[in-house]
């Protein structure tokens, strides 16, 4: 009997003796899986994002709806027009803002002290950690254990504990006097220095009438001891001769603003600290109080025992030919670094420095624990003062996101400039 004929090569199957011809499928006339959609991984992928972000919408317009309920049954604005309103509080060691100040002015004071801490912090980190970093790997063994022993102790500490130790243990219970019974530092007939466990009294300086135009001199000089630079390198280029364009540049520099300061006049005056008739305040001089110098402080010695790890780290993965080769010309230690081993290490250590530095900003926020006016303790005394609490956390996330952000960028913008360019 004849078999049908199916797509495939026919095979032969005995059955109650009779040979019986049953097709055999071709696998390639079979329907691929993903032909058919609720099988395709594709499409199935595609879903599924789209599930998530409905319910992620979903959730959030739920949560939203919420809160703006309460509000409106707390008879709370959603608004934020209470940045226009009065704060009704003292910053802590702000004399010049007053509480009929506006809340918008109150953020701008959080911003420019957070700004202040980190800045401090920043530097303090970075010079502490690349000395340290470079003193565990000396070849002198008290020098390495000492840097060996700060990495360990500081880095395994949490940096509110550091903070409260040196507001507390430091300044509020510690060796510096109360300030009615403090004793000024004399230099040159004046009251250099004051210290006390609540504020430090340090000269600063008063700006005259011939500022602008000084300032004026100084962008000039900024501008001519570049071009100084440029013309120092070129000329070490050609003649192969020390070019030393830092000190020709610098020296540029000073010399048009020691002329700019001439022309322009009145430009600084000092102003000398001392302790005020009552013994409560410093009056003159430049006011450092015990939260500004326990959090930007704290803060830097605890990020310089981080960044002290990626500068060995980084200065480990160069390769040791580097370092034989700069001995082979006779460079001394400090010269192998400055000039071998440093410059490439730092293309290696700069990302993770980065999430140093913004970790260093964002913890500038423990601040509160010593009363310190940066922007969250300011926030919180604002919603304790009855100002909206959602509408106040947004502004404070956005300030950190901004301050995030900027450093990220530019650092960033620095990283790609000192990554070395393949060809």
């Amino acid at each position: 009997m004849g078999g049908r004929h199916f797509a495939g090569r026919p095979s032969s199957v005995a059955t109650a003796g009779k040979l019986v011809s049953s097709p055999t499928v071709d696998p390639t006339a079979q329907r691929h899986p993903t032909a058919v959609w609720y099988r395709n991984v594709r499409v199935l992928r595609f879903v599924g994002q789209g599930v998530a972000v409905v319910a992620v919408v979903g959730l959030l317009a739920w949560l939203f709806n919420n809160l703006v309920n309460s509000l409106d049954r707390l008879n709370i604005g959603t608004d934020f027009g209470f940045l226009d309103r009065p704060t009704d509080f003292q910053i802590p060691f702000d004399e010049g803002f007053d509480p009929r100040s506006s809340v918008r002015s109150m953020v701008l004071v959080g911003v420019k002290n957070t700004l202040v801490a980190g800045a401090f912090g920043i530097a303090l980190a970075s010079i502490l950690g690349v000395l340290i970093g470079i003193a565990r790997l000396s070849s002198n063994w008290l020098v390495a254990r000492l840097a060996t022993v700060y990495v360990e102790t500081l880095r395994n500490i949490p940096p509110l504990v550091v903070i409260i130790f040196f507001g507390f243990a430091v300044f509020t219970f510690g060796p510096f006097p109360i300030l009615r019974d403090a004793e000024g530092l004399s230099l040159f007939g004046n009251t250099a220095l004051i210290l006390s466990n609540t504020v430090w009294g340090v000269p600063s300086l008063v700006a005259g009438d011939g500022t602008g135009m000084f300032w004026i001199f100084v962008l000039a000089g900024v501008v001519l001891a570049a071009g100084v630079a440029r013309w120092r390198t070129a000329v070490g280029e050609r003649t192969g001769r020390p070019h030393h364009r830092v000190a020709y540049a610098f020296g540029t520099l000073v010399a048009v603003a020691v002329a700019g300061a001439f022309v322009a006049g009145d430009v600084y005056s000092v102003s000398w600290p001392a302790i005020s008739e009552n013994g409560r305040r410093i009056l003159g001089g430049f006011q450092l109080n015990f939260g500004f110098i326990s959090v930007a402080v704290a803060l830097g010695l605890y990020t310089a025992s981080h960044i002290a790890e990626i500068v060995r780290g980084s200065i480990l993965a160069v390769p040791m030919g580097q370092s034989e080769a700069a001995n082979s010309v006779a460079l001394t230690s400090f010269q192998r670094y400055r000039h071998v081993v440093l410059p490439q290490a730092l293309r290696i250590a700069v990302p993770p420095i980065i999430s140093q530095y913004l970790n260093l900003v964002k913890n500038t926020s423990l601040g509160v624990a010593v009363s310190y006016a940066e922007i969250t303790f300011l926030t919180q005394s604002s919603i304790g003062n009855g100002r909206p609490a959602p509408q106040s956390i947004a502004v404070l996330m956005g300030v950190y996101l901004v301050f995030s952000l900027t450093i990220s960028f530019v650092l960033n913008l620095y990283n790609r400039r000192i990554q070395l360019v393949e060809r």
